[in-house]
């Protein structure tokens, strides 16, 4: 559910909200807003040492990726006006002017925008993990018009194959994009090296590739250091690249053809393609270029915030590529076969040193931008339980989206030395990199298009208005590039591919699992029945059972009293409640509640994504929760302290069930490959529930099988 304030429901369209926008106030509302507009200006800059890195070195490959054969004035001049009018359609109007709008609690991304459609209309196919927000009663009392599902919210619900085509769409954009953490990388780092050869034509490609690889380690090391430290050390890098391109551009442009701009007019385009015909659909596999890392305006959003975003964007980076393109085409239109090399040419002789430099480091940013967007889709993916559970450390107190996840940092790490040392300087990585770039943002198109339908009710009218014509030149670009997959573009490919069996196979058996466990789930009347068999003693000392059911208590419980006939005569179930803020009052923390049967209690943990789990003593704040709780009762709270207080002497044990599938013969070969797979990946990611600081001494694991 995303906040009202940033969806104009009643309009249809992403809007100011309630108390946006023009209009006066009050003093203290002023400076309220004074104070949040140099907020907004400090996190823009940050923004380009994090967001932008990718989108803004583009100029660094996207001529050399072209492979261009005799190109002419005119074919310059088209190229500029197809690289213009791709900056502002996707970067200004579909991303900065609609996209941002899509977010799910301050995340974006595809898998952002799933979950937000899951929440809004019963899409989904995975009862996934239940995520709560304050929001919710604000969001309760939405208008009866938001809240009745649209037509196309009904065919979903309807459809299975359309909910399972849906999710298989926001699984391969996430899978696209991490593809695109191991791509941006590469091609970043080894196009700026590149910049060795101009001078010291003896450097060999092999030095090349190896001095890339060195770099991007150190990088991935910095990494668990957090994103905010990142940028404070990357932002100036990137400010000072940002603003020296385009000056170099005005100069080119100045000095070498003045009349690019007359380019802005989208027939030059037109001409392009009827002289070019199918060549220059070719070519369209390397002008897509110029927008890549656009996509991490939206994937990042979680980092930074909406605003933020869209000033950097608009004051500093397209005016800057805009003027950078001009100039690099501008110098190639009388250097006609200097393509190959089309940065480091056009740059004068007397700055091209300290440029290679300012090149080098600003790569190395361009790194980040990608990298950091990758964590943000894992971890979004990992708390709604659609991927295998990796570690995710909140390196930020203050800021939600700022995580750094070690597993997927070494893993992006390994892949990514691999992708230049196997494809090295060529035009493969090129190739590669088209093909990601493109289907993340028709995937994205796509599914916001969906948003505008189910959850905006934007009139079809203006619905048509985005889809068609973003459809069709995204769809151009996706059929251009495809013919590169022979040529290097298999390697995303295969990534995703290997991506999306690791999540397909994940979410069948936590389907399954789920299934199961709400049908076989023990109810407190059920619960009683079993303590009241003869057979079951209650044995002294103070139990703590987690569950990862809230309503309802875990099939594994019914199968320990079953086979040990016996309970702790003080049992607390425990379940964790994740909040989406930052910190949870302590007097909130804890929640507990009688269940029924005498000595047995519930106990929710809530916490937010900067809490820590593992400081202090979980047993301690439980039984303090629970003593308060019995003062505010009757007298039998007296004697229930009392019960608590000898079992928690006698001893404390902490119990966690582990429920795995037994695949018999007679299951079909689906479930036997898929569960299969699924127990693996289980038995190597962590654990459901955090480290919660028990000690080892007292943890006790109850296994249960499930058979097929």
């Amino acid at each position: 559910m995303t906040t009202v304030s940033h969806l104009d429901l009643e309009a249809g369209w992403p809007g100011p909200g309630p108390g946006r926008g023009g209009g006066g106030g009050p003093p203290e509302y002023e400076q309220a807003e004074v104070g949040n507009f140099r907020k907004d200006l400090a996190l823009a800059y940050k923004t380009l040492g994090v967001v932008f890195g990718g989108l803004v070195t583009s100029p660094l490959y996207v001529y050399p990726s072209m492979n261009l054969s005799s190109p002419t004035k005119d074919d310059y001049m088209g190229l500029y006006s197809i690289m213009f009018w791709t900056l502002t359609l996707i970067g200004v109007v579909k991303y900065v002017g609609i996209a941002l709008n899509a977010d799910d609690h301050g995340e974006g991304g595809t898998f952002a925008m799933y979950s937000l459609l899951c929440r809004h209309a019963d899409i989904g196919i995975l009862p996934s993990k239940k995520v709560y927000s304050e929001e919710e009663p604000l969001l309760q009392n939405q208008s009866a018009r938001a809240g009745r599902p649209s037509w196309l919210g009904k065919f979903f619900e309807r459809s299975i194959t359309a909910r399972r085509a849906l999710l298989f769409m926001a699984i391969l954009g996430m899978c696209m994009l991490i593809g695109d953490g191991i791509l941006t990388p590469a091609i970043s780092v080894l196009s700026a090296i590149q910049g060795l050869r101009g001078p010291f034509p003896s450097v060999s490609n092999a030095v090349v590739e190896v001095l890339s690889a060195v770099i991007l380690i150190g990088l991935f090391l910095l990494q668990k250091y957090g994103t905010s430290k990142v940028s404070f050390l990357f932002s100036p890098i990137m400010a000072a690249w940002t603003f020296t391109t385009p000056i170099i551009g005005l100069y080119s442009i100045v000095h070498y053809y003045p009349g690019i701009f007359k380019a802005i007019s989208p027939h030059y385009i037109v001409r392009f393609f009827l002289r070019n015909k199918k060549e220059g659909w070719r070519m369209l596999g390397g002008t897509v270029l110029c927008i890549t890392g656009a996509e991490a305006m939206f994937a990042d959003l979680g980092h930074f915030s909406k605003k933020s975003i869209q000033i950097a964007f608009l004051s500093s980076i397209y005016p800057s590529l805009i003027l950078t393109y001009a100039g690099q085409t501008a110098y190639l239109i009388n250097n006609v076969n200097d393509f190959s090399d089309g940065f480091y040419k056009f740059v004068p002789r007397p700055v091209y040193w300290p440029m290679f430099i300012i090149a080098t480091l600003a790569a190395i940013v361009a790194s980040q931008s990608l990298i950091s967007a990758t964590f943000s889709v894992i971890k979004q993916s990992v708390v709604l339980d659609y991927f295998p559970r990796v570690k995710v450390v909140h390196t930020s107190q203050h800021k939600e989206g700022e995580v750094y996840s070690p597993e997927t940092n070494y893993i992006l790490m390994v892949l990514c030395v691999s992708v230049i040392l196997g494809f090295g300087a060529g035009n493969a990585i090129g190739n590669a990199f088209g093909v990601v770039v493109i289907m993340v943002m028709l995937i994205t198109t796509i599914m916001l298009t969906l948003v505008m339908i189910i959850i905006w009710r934007t009139p079809p009218v203006l619905v048509a208005l985005y889809f068609v014509p973003f459809f069709i030149m995204e769809g151009s670009y996706v059929s251009a590039v495809f013919t590169k997959i022979p040529e290097g573009g298999w390697l995303p490919f295969a990534v995703s591919i290997i991506l999306a069996l690791v999540m397909f196979g994940w979410y069948y058996g936590r389907q399954r699992k789920m299934e199961y466990e709400m049908a076989n789930k023990v109810t407190v009347e059920r619960l009683t029945e079993l303590l009241a068999r003869p057979e079951v003693q209650r044995v002294p000392g103070l139990c703590f059972f987690y569950s990862n059911i809230q309503d309802g208590l875990t099939p594994i419980l019914g199968h320990y009293i079953k086979n040990m006939s016996s309970l702790h005569a003080v049992t607390v179930f425990v379940t964790l409640r994740y909040l989406l803020v930052a910190k949870v009052d302590e007097r909130e923390r804890i929640l507990v509640r009688r269940l029924g049967p005498n000595g047995v209690y519930g106990c929710t943990v809530q916490y937010g994504y900067a809490d820590s789990l593992g400081n202090g003593d979980l047993a301690a704040q439980v039984t303090s929760s629970l003593r308060r709780h019995f003062e505010t009762t009757t007298e039998a709270g007296e004697e229930e302290a009392a019960s608590l207080e000898a079992a928690r002497m006698t001893g404390v044990v902490h119990v966690r069930g582990k429920m795995r599938f037994y695949v018999g013969d007679d299951a079909g070969w689906f479930d036997k490959v898929m569960l299969g797979f699924y127990e693996f990946l289980h038995g190597i990611c962590r654990s459901a529930l955090p480290a919660l600081g028990t000690p080892l001494q007292q943890r006790v694991e109850i296994g249960m099988l499930y058979k097929v």
